[in-house]
């Protein structure tokens, strides 16, 4: 892009196509990997990026690449990496038991990491000793090992009693199910904010070595080796971290790292000293990513596993490609070295986030609970039948009115995240002892599948509730039918 085009945006743009397809199909492919084959799911995703790979060499090599075919072709190898990566990462949990998994998951996010951090350098040293249409062609061949990799995967398929969800409500789902999960939510936000300022030393990146260090393709090359070392040293380095450093701290302390190295860059003349700088930002850069997949991964239990990293993959890309595109456009306006300057400054100054941000402690992986027996019913329903109306009757003492109550918030965010909306608490002024929960579930299936997802947490925070109930008889429950007018 820098041969084709001189403006900066349009050189950082190409790091907006290539994170675009995250933002936009990502919670689609979550849905999709959640309800249906995530096996098959990867391997078509990897097939569109395989031909979008190829196409790219092809017109590469007869000369017809443009810089507009140039994005148009990035974006749609994002579409296949974007599809395939709530798939790929939610299958972690499915390949190595429950105690063995926040390492699996570190794991996979470490080499993720250091592959999305080491692979441009590989590239760029391609480019530089073999030209341009080698690199793309040696990437399209790069898909291959792993589609073969995931087809001879035998993947164990669990069958469940009832139909998969629709994927429109799937995809709501997985949104609500973030939002209602305060650790998933915090991930999220800070990922945004860590993307969105940190990439502009990606971005930026050709226009370092071009325009700061005087250099070309070689430099260019070294530059992301350079950064690519720092990945590996991070991932490396990522059991340590997680076990002298809360995640609140490990994060801030990255943003401090990334910060520097970055300003370093914006005022270094010497390929030496930038070099070393992008190592600690390397560094950082991959230490954090890795932690903000570990939180995700673990804090979500398998049922809405890929919807939760797609959703926190859609957040923390649109992060990236926003902020590739506005680094690219006030890099045209201020130059490169106030422009890194500036990013320097946001994130060392990200650590305040925390304050109202705080990540959470997450100790292991959420646990799935036993499957409970369907309610018997006299009406005749079929699972497409709603929506329902579900009512729940307490009687508490007055004198743990304000306990149950701030528990009954909690309650909520389980109801909510895990199917049910409408929620509501609401306490009789007739008879101040009876309160009674209400939600809705969209149909009798809905209602099914949302009776089953909580966690062994999950149901002992019930259980709480219930702990409150001083009777007569047990918790009365009523599952309704609704029927509105029309």
């Amino acid at each position: 892009m820098t041969e084709m085009a001189s403006s900066a945006d349009k050189v950082a743009l190409v790091q907006t196509a290539l994170w675009l397809p995250a933002v936009l199909i990502a919670i689609p492919a979550g849905a999709i990997a959640d309800v249906h084959d995530r096996r098959i799911v990867a391997l078509a995703s990897l097939g569109i990026a395989l031909v979008a790979a190829t196409v790219l060499t092809t017109l590469a090599s007869v000369g017809l690449i443009t810089s507009n075919l140039l994005l148009i072709l990035s974006f749609a190898i994002g579409c296949g990496v974007a599809m395939m990566g709530p798939a790929w990462q939610a299958a972690v949990s499915e390949q190595v038991p429950v105690d063995a998994l926040p390492s699996a998951i570190a794991l996979n996010g470490i080499s993720y990491n250091i592959a999305r951090s080491v692979g441009p350098a590989i590239g760029g040293v391609v480019v530089a000793t073999a030209g341009t249409i080698a690199a793309f062609a040696l990437n399209a061949l790069a898909f291959l090992p792993l589609i073969v990799a995931i087809f001879l995967w035998k993947r164990q398929a669990e069958r469940s009693p009832l139909p998969p969800e629709r994927l429109s409500q799937a995809m709501v789902l997985g949104v609500r199910y973030v939002a209602n999960s305060p650790s998933i939510r915090i991930v999220v936000l800070r990922s945004i904010v860590t993307g969105g300022i940190g990439c502009a030393i990606l971005a930026l990146m050709p226009l370092v070595a071009r325009d700061l260090l005087q250099g070309g393709a070689k430099t260019y090359g070294m530059m992301l080796s350079a950064f690519g070392v720092g990945a590996v040293i991070g991932a490396v380095n990522i059991a340590q971290v997680r076990k002298r450093m809360s995640g609140e701290k490990a994060i801030r302390a990255c943003s401090l790292l990334m910060g520097s190295g970055i300003a370093i860059v914006a005022v270094s003349r010497e390929p030496a000293v930038t070099a070393g700088a992008l190592i600690l930002v390397g560094a950082g850069w991959t230490l954090s990513w890795t932690l903000f997949g570990v939180g995700v991964q673990v804090s979500a239990p398998r049922w809405v596993a890929a919807r939760s990293l797609a959703t926190y993959q859609a957040a923390s890309s649109a992060g990236v490609a926003v902020g590739s595109w506005g680094w690219g456009s006030l890099t045209n306006v201020t130059g490169v070295e106030t422009t890194l300057l500036i990013s320097a400054a946001f994130m060392l100054a990200s650590p305040l986030v925390g304050l109202w941000l705080r990540m959470l402690p997450v100790a292991g992986r959420a646990e799935e609970s036993q499957l409970l027996e369907h309610p018997a019913v006299q009406l005749p329903i079929t699972g497409r039948d709603g929506p329902l109306v579900v009512e729940i009757e307490y009687r508490v003492k007055k004198k743990n009115a304000r306990a149950f109550h701030d528990l009954m918030q909690e309650v909520q965010l389980v109801r909510q995240r895990t199917g049910g909306y409408g929620w509501s608490i609401a306490r009789d002024i007739a008879d101040p002892e009876l309160w009674i929960e209400r939600y809705h579930c969209p149909t009798w299936h809905d209602y099914l599948r949302q009776r089953n997802r909580p966690t062994q947490a999950e149901r002992a925070l019930e259980g709480q509730a219930v702990r409150f109930h001083t009777g007569p008889g047990k918790v009365l429950v009523r599952r309704m039918l609704e029927r509105p007018f029309g």
